[in-house]
């Protein structure tokens, strides 16, 4: 992989990969300590003997080189300080190539940044140039994100199954017996992904008023008749993709306003869906949502300055994919989609007195329009 570096001569990173997914993406290798990769005219990871091993079979670099190889525990035992110690490595290694002008990410970690520039060498912080590669998604990513929503929606089946299946007792539902919680449904779709090797870290399942928090994660007993928004990240472990879904159902009968603003919320998703394909911009989608729902009557947090807490108060949908909220945004700043993109669309409406109604779907930008991947079912009632 060769990345366009105008200002440098090279882009290093270091860092662990199992919460950076640039480090991941660019290395092919999972690990839970740091490591150097360095992409210069051909990119190279420099890693522990122990890991070496497992990082000569697992990564897609050109070379994995050992540390041993720039006597890095003579260094240790020479500073008395690890870090010290690493930094000088550093330094030796990218001397040995001849390299002593740097590209790094703007999280790189400063102390390490200006050790470097101490020993001569010039760091560059720009922003990322994997994050905008990582926004267009290979087949191979798009399989990897299908099969995670896909065993998302089997997941969430069971967890509303078991909503489904509840009985109303004074306004409680009740499943086998005791109250049904939140937490019990959330236990039903952790076990069902695990059963699909994957996971889905803070389910949100928001009953009742507390719904109109968009990220409340909800906790307690499941009310009848009152929303319930099920929100969701499920992550294959093996190939760490994400997807996003959400879904509003409600066990009895909605209020009127209820159904109203679920209308409105499913029709606007609908028209912003209808729209996107490569070329059009994030921004063009998030103003089709707004336009809908403000002719609904609902208000919007477009062009707002001020503090914006009930009606849709969030934006449209982001990308998806290594993390689970990356580019391209379908927001007031949205850039172009391209095809290959792969993006959420989320609308929601959410007021204190009533509650929250959110629906999202996520789908991949073609040249033409998009390819829907989330075939889950859209009925408020159950």
């Amino acid at each position: 992989m060769k990345l366009n570096l105008p200002e440098a001569q090279a882009f290093l990173m270091v860092s662990e990969s199992e919460h950076n997914a640039d480090m991941y993406y660019a290395s092919g290798f999972l690990a839970y300590d740091s490591f150097i990769y360095l992409n210069s005219d051909k990119d190279t990871i420099l890693i522990s003997d122990m890991e070496l091993g497992r990082a000569t079979k697992e990564s897609k670099v050109h070379e994995v080189i050992p540390t041993s190889r720039f006597n890095i525990m003579e260094k240790i035992r020479k500073n008395k300080d690890a870090d010290v110690a690493y930094s000088e490595m550093i330094v030796e290694f990218l001397q040995s190539l001849n390299l002593n002008r740097i590209a790094v990410p703007y999280n790189f970690p400063v102390q390490l940044a200006d050790s470097l520039r101490i020993a001569g060498l010039e760091i560059i912080p720009i922003k990322s140039p994997l994050r905008e590669m990582r926004e267009i998604k290979n087949k191979k990513e798009i399989i990897a994100i299908q099969y995670a929503q896909k065993a998302g929606e089997k997941a969430l089946a069971e967890g509303i199954k078991a909503i489904k299946n509840a009985s109303n007792r004074g306004g409680v539902l009740y499943y086998e017996n005791t109250p049904l919680k939140t937490e019990d449904v959330r236990t039903i779709i952790d076990r069902s992904l695990l059963s699909l090797g994957c996971e889905a870290p803070d389910i949100i399942i928001a009953c009742g008023r507390g719904s109109a928090d968009p990220h409340w994660k909800g906790e307690g007993a499941i009310l009848a008749d009152e929303p319930i928004v099920i929100d969701m990240v499920p992550r294959s472990k093996k190939e760490r993709y994400y997807s996003d879904m959400t879904r509003t159902v409600l066990h009895g009968i909605p209020t009127d306003e209820l159904k109203d603003m679920y209308k409105a919320v499913l029709d606007s998703q609908s028209a912003a869906i209808n729209k996107i394909k490569a070329g059009v911009t994030g921004a063009y989608i998030h103003n089709i949502v707004c336009d809908v729902l403000e002719e609904r009557g609902y208000e919007t947090a477009r062009g707002k300055s001020k503090e914006f807490t009930e009606g849709f108060t969030h934006s449209t949908g982001h990308g998806v994919g290594l993390d689970i909220h990356e580019g391209p945004s379908l927001s007031e700043s949205g850039k172009e989609l391209k095809a290959g993109c792969v993006v959420t669309v989320e609308p929601g409406l959410y007021y204190r007195s009533i509650g929250g109604v959110r629906l999202e779907d996520v789908v991949v930008v073609t040249r033409n329009g998009c390819k829907n991947l989330t075939m889950f079912e859209k009925n408020l009632v159950l």
